[in-house]
């Protein structure tokens, strides 16, 4: 008999501008895995006014960070019901107690780092613009919204997000990397962490893809046939 096949328990990681939310779609396209945002599920309670919303909502109406407890309770529960699908997490976990309470329920086998240079990163974030009520992002430079400043979908207006700005933006680049060495050290140590460096989300692309084919074979899953890019 064959090695058992496996569900691929994988996390992408990287600093806001990093392009994790771009990769992150290519990577569920290609392998067919479902993908939980903890930014998304946070932005979705928020809007449905659940008790979990209501709280984030009031932390972040004083500036302050959303608690690991919560953000380790909302995404846990979310997990149950991917329990029969391989998944990718995106922004999560965060912080080393983040890191600890999932290695309790599920065996990671991957991390994928994205190290991007800082003023790649300025650049980048000084096109973005988002829909608020969905989170939808855009790129004036590589990803621009069909109408110019309007949401493709909704036709409602695009704006700039207050911590894309570049005094705000400094503060959480600096914030996300003392929060994260401990989570990359802690993957690091456990074997499981890949660090992907470069300053073009395509350029990154291929050898992403290279990394995810070997675990899915090293697990016992084989990659569906290729797609074109």
């Amino acid at each position: 008999m064959g090695a058992s096949r496996q569900l691929l328990r994988a996390v992408i990681l990287g600093s806001p501008g990093s392009g994790k939310n771009t990769l992150s779609l290519r990577i569920i396209k290609h392998f067919q895995l479902k993908k939980l945002s903890s930014g998304d599920l946070l932005r979705d309670n928020m809007m449905r006014n659940t008790e979990t919303g209501v709280r984030a909502k009031d932390l972040m109406g004083q500036g302050k960070l959303i608690p690991d407890d919560l953000m380790t309770r909302l995404t846990l529960q979310e997990l149950k019901n991917l329990t029969q699908y391989s998944w990718l997490l995106c922004g999560f976990p965060r912080t080393l107690p983040q890191a600890e309470a999932l290695d309790r329920v599920h065996q990671i086998h991957l991390v994928i780092n994205l190290n991007v240079p800082f003023e790649v990163i300025m650049q980048r974030l000084a096109a973005r613009w988002v829909h608020p009520a969905s989170g939808r992002v855009y790129n004036l430079e590589f990803n621009p919204p069909k109408v110019a400043g309007k949401d493709d979908l909704t036709g409602e207006p695009l704006v700039k997000r207050e911590d894309d700005r570049p005094e705000t933006l400094i503060k959480r680049l600096k914030a996300y990397e003392d929060r994260t060495k401990p989570v990359l050290e802690h993957y690091q140590n456990k074997g499981v962490l890949e660090t992907f460096s470069g300053t073009a989300t395509d350029k990154l692309w291929p050898c992403i893809h290279a990394c995810l084919q070997i675990k899915l074979t090293q697990i016992g899953q084989y990659p569906p046939e290729e797609k074109c890019l």
